[in-house]
This record gives C-alpha cells, sequence and structure tokens, in this order.
C-alpha cells in the first residue's frame, strides 16, 4: 500500500504583503486613537456621577462630535442603538461605573 504525499506548502509572511504601514503611519494611528478616547472619555467624565446613580453598571456610547449619547443594559443593544442613528461614525463605549471598563486586572 502506497502513502498519500501531502502538498500542503506551509506559507509564512503577511497576507497582503504589499500593503505594509510605515512606523510613522503606525504611530499617527495609535496617536488619533487616543486623542479620540480622549475626547470620548472627557464626555463620559462629565456624565458619570449623574449616571452612576441610575444607571450603574449600565453601558453608555458616546459620539464625541455631538457630544451626544446612548444608554442600556446590554453593551451590544446600546452600540446598536448609536449605530442606527450615526451609521459610519467611530463611537466609544464605556461602563457605568468607577472606572468606566468592564473589570480589573
Amino acid at each position: 500500500m502506497t502513502e498519500a504525499k501531502s502538498t500542503h506548502t506551509v506559507r509564512r509572511g503577511r497576507i497582503f504583503p504589499s500593503i505594509q504601514w510605515s512606523e510613522e503611519k503606525k504611530a499617527q494611528w495609535k496617536a488619533e486613537k487616543a486623542e479620540f478616547k480622549q475626547r470620548c472619555k472627557q464626555i463620559f467624565k462629565k456624565l458619570q456621577p449623574s449616571l452612576i446613580e441610575t444607571h450603574y453598571n449600565w453601558y453608555v456610547a458616546v459620539e464625541p462630535e455631538s457630544g451626544e449619547y446612548f444608554i442600556n443594559e446590554d453593551a451590544l443593544v446600546v452600540a446598536q442603538m448609536a449605530h442606527e442613528k450615526y451609521p459610519n461614525v467611530r463611537l466609544h463605549v464605556f461602563r457605568i461605573n468607577e472606572t468606566g471598563v468592564c473589570g480589573t486586572i
């Protein structure tokens, strides 16, 4: 009896090697991401004291351009509500508690 030989070739490397980000572009992307989070966090910090009293451990999605926010018990629902009104806009979701995050490390 003969054994079947595998012709599978292991490919290593990037999926799209022609698309490479430079270190400058990576740094710019990280800076834009941090700046966006900071703008959302400023809005959340203003809302946090009043929301903790009424909606503890719920979720809030913040749209920083308009300053509008959406509240719900479920993180997926709050994101869906926000994306229905602002379909092509980046949003940030916080948990309404002392830290704004879901857990501790």
